[in-house]
C-alpha cells in the first residue's frame, strides 16, 4: 500500500495528474506552473503545449479544492501561494532536481506513484541478485507473478510461455501503404487548449523562449476521461494487431497499431496496472490474439517500469556514461528537426515525424534516430536531452536509460548485452523507407551508398578494440575481415562527418 497523508495539501506536479496521486477525493491540491522550465533548453512546442493543456485541465476538473499558481520559477509560486511547507506533501518527483528541491523544501515527500513496484522492492530485487544481469525478463516474469497478471491457474503464464515475441514484430505488410485497423481516437480542443496556444505564441513573439517541431493539433489525452477514451478505444480497435507490426514502420502510417497511451500515462493520468488489467480482461473477454495482449502489457508494466526503476537505481552520474567513447556534438541540422535537408528517406521520414508531432513510437527511436547517432558517435548525455525535449512522452527518466543504455550502449553494457544498430537492410525489412531512396541498403561505398549500410560497417572498425571482449558481437566483427572494401567506407564515412545523409 502507498504510504499516505490524506490531511495535508498536495502538490500534483505536471507528471502526477491522475486521481491516484491523492489519498482522498477531496484533499485540497496545488498545481503550480512554472515558465522558466520552457526557458532552460529548446523543447519542442506541442510537448510545451501537452504538458500546460495537462496542467490547467487538472486544475478546471478540481475548482476550488485546487490552488493554482503561474510564476517564473516553483520557489516563486510556493511564495505566491503562501503556503507552508509543513502543510504539503508529495509524491517523489519524477526527477533529480525536482526530489531534491522538495526535500529542501521540507515538505512531506510520499514514495513515488505511478509504478508497479515501489522503489524500495525493486532495490531489494536488484540488490538480490548478485552476479546476475539486471534483466528486463527475468523483473517482468516477477511483476507478473506479484500482480497475478497474465497467469493460468496454476500460476504460469497463459499459453504456456512468457513472451512471445517469436509471434510479434513483423515487418510491414507487403504493398501496404497503411495497416488494415482503425485510425487511433483523437481528443477535441477547447478553450484551454486555445489559451495555451496563445500563451505560448506571445512567449515566443517576446523572445521568452525558443521552441522546435511545429504546432497542430492536439493528438494525446490530457485528462483522465480522455485518456480513458484513447484506452478503451485502442483495446476495442487496434490491440489485435499491436503485437503483429509493433516495430513495424510504414510511410503512410506514423501510428501503426500503437496505442498513443505513453503520453497520457506519463503524465500520470493512467496507472500502468489498471491499463495492464484492462488488457487482460478485454484479451480474454474477446479472444484477442495472446501474443499482442503479452507484447502491450510487457511494455506497459515490464520495460516502462523497469527503465523508470532503473534510473533511480543506476543513480544520477549514469547518465554521464560514455564507454564507447563517444565526442560529436548533436548538429545543428539533427537538433533542428531539419528533414529537408536530409537525403536518406527512413531519417528524413522520422525527423519529419518528430517535427510534425513530436512523436514515432519506438523502432523509429531506436534503430533509426539512434541507430544514426551511435553510428556518427553523439555525445549520448546531449541525446538524451534532446529525445526527452522532442518527445511528447519523454522525460529524463525515460530518455536516459533508453537512449544512455539501450541506444547509444555508453554503459557498456547494463542494459543490453551488445549495441542495437543495424544496416540498411533491417531498415528496409521493417518498412517501406527504401522504396524509391537515393540510396541503396545492399550498396557500401558510393553515390548510392546507403549511410546506415555504410555507417554500420564504419561504427564497427572505429569502434572494435571496445567491442572485441563482447562475444554477441564476435560475428559482426569477424566479418570486418570479409569486407574488401573496408577501406573505402572508412574513408568515405570520414568525409561525410557528421553532416546530412
Amino acid at each position: 500500500m502507498p504510504e499516505r497523508a490524506p490531511g495535508t495539501r498536495r502538490w500534483l506536479f505536471a507528471d502526477q495528474l491522475g486521481p491516484h496521486f491523492l489519498d482522498g477525493p477531496r484533499q485540497p491540491v496545488l498545481l503550480l506552473e512554472s515558465t522558466d522550465v520552457f526557458r532552460r533548453g529548446r523543447f519542442h512546442r506541442r510537448k510545451a503545449h501537452l504538458i500546460l493543456s495537462a496542467l490547467r485541465h487538472r486544475a478546471r476538473e478540481l475548482g476550488e479544492q485546487a490552488v493554482y499558481v503561474q510564476a517564473p520559477t516553483y520557489a516563486q509560486g510556493l511564495a505566491e501561494a503562501g503556503l507552508a511547507a509543513g502543510d504539503l506533501s508529495v509524491c517523489d518527483p519524477t526527477s533529480y532536481p525536482a526530489r531534491r528541491f522538495v526535500r529542501r523544501l521540507g515538505a512531506q515527500v510520499l514514495r513515488s506513484r505511478g509504478f508497479v513496484v515501489s522503489e524500495p522492492q525493486f532495490r531489494r530485487w536488484a540488490d538480490g541478485r548478485g552476479r546476475r544481469r539486471l534483466l528486463m525478463e527475468d523483473f517482468y516474469r516477477d511483476v507478473r507473478r506479484h500482480h497475478g497478471l497474465l497467469l493460468d491457474a496454476g500460476g504460469g503464464p497463459v499459453g504456456g510461455s512468457w513472451n512471445y515475441d517469436h509471434d510479434n514484430r513483423f515487418g510491414p505488410p507487403k504493398r501496404a501503404e497503411r495497416l488494415d485497423v482503425a485510425e487511433p481516437w483523437y481528443p477535441a480542443e477547447d478553450d484551454v487548449d486555445a489559451q495555451v496556444r496563445e500563451d505560448l505564441d506571445r512567449w515566443e513573439r517576446d523572445g521568452d523562449v525558443e521552441f522546435t517541431g511545429e504546432d497542430g493539433p492536439r493528438r494525446f489525452a490530457v485528462t483522465r476521461r480522455e485518456a480513458l477514451r484513447v484506452l478503451r478505444h485502442f483495446l476495442e480497435h487496434r490491440l489485435e494487431q499491436f503485437g503483429t507490426y509493433e516495430d513495424a514502420m510504414l510511410r503512410g502510417d506514423p501510428w501503426m497499431a500503437h496505442s498513443l497511451l505513453s503520453a497520457p500515462q506519463n503524465l500520470g493520468l493512467l496507472d500502468p496496472l489498471e491499463v495492464a488489467r484492462r488488457a487482460e480482461e478485454h484479451g480474454r473477454a474477446h479472444g484477442v490474439r495472446l501474443a499482442s495482449v503479452e507484447g502491450f502489457v510487457r511494455q506497459v508494466v515490464g520495460w516502462r517500469s523497469w527503465t523508470w526503476h532503473l534510473h533511480w537505481y543506476l543513480g544520477e552520474d549514469y547518465k554521464r556514461s560514455n564507454a564507447l567513447g563517444a565526442t560529436t556534438p548533436l548538429p545543428r541540422w539533427f537538433a533542428d528537426l531539419d528533414a529537408d535537408a536530409v537525403d536518406a528517406a527512413c531519417l528524413s521520414h522520422v525527423l519529419r515525424g518528430v517535427r510534425e508531432e513530436g512523436w514515432v513510437h519506438h523502432v523509429p527511436r531506436l534503430m533509426v534516430l539512434g541507430g544514426w547517432g551511435l553510428q556518427r558517435g553523439y555525445r549520448p548525455d546531449e541525446l538524451a536531452d534532446w529525445f526527452w525535449r522532442n518527445f511528447v512522452d519523454g522525460y529524463d527518466w525515460v530518455m536516459t536509460t533508453n537512449v544512455v543504455g539501450m541506444s547509444q550502449h555508453a554503459d557498456g553494457g547494463v542494459l543490453a548485452t551488445k549495441p542495437y544498430t543495424a544496416g540498411g537492410a533491417y531498415v528496409d525489412r521493417m518498412s517501406d523507407f527504401c522504396r524509391g531512396c537515393r540510396y541503396d541498403p545492399k550498396v557500401r561505398v558510393g553515390e548510392d551508398a546507403c549511410p546506415y549500410t555504410a555507417g554500420y560497417w564504419n561504427f564497427l572498425a572505429t569502434r572494435r578494440p571496445l567491442l572485441e571482449g563482447n562475444r554477441r558481437m564476435s560475428q559482426a566483427l569477424r566479418g570486418l575481415d570479409r569486407l574488401a572494401d573496408l577501406d573505402g567506407v572508412l574513408e568515405q564515412e570520414a568525409r561525410r562527418g557528421d553532416g546530412p545523409p
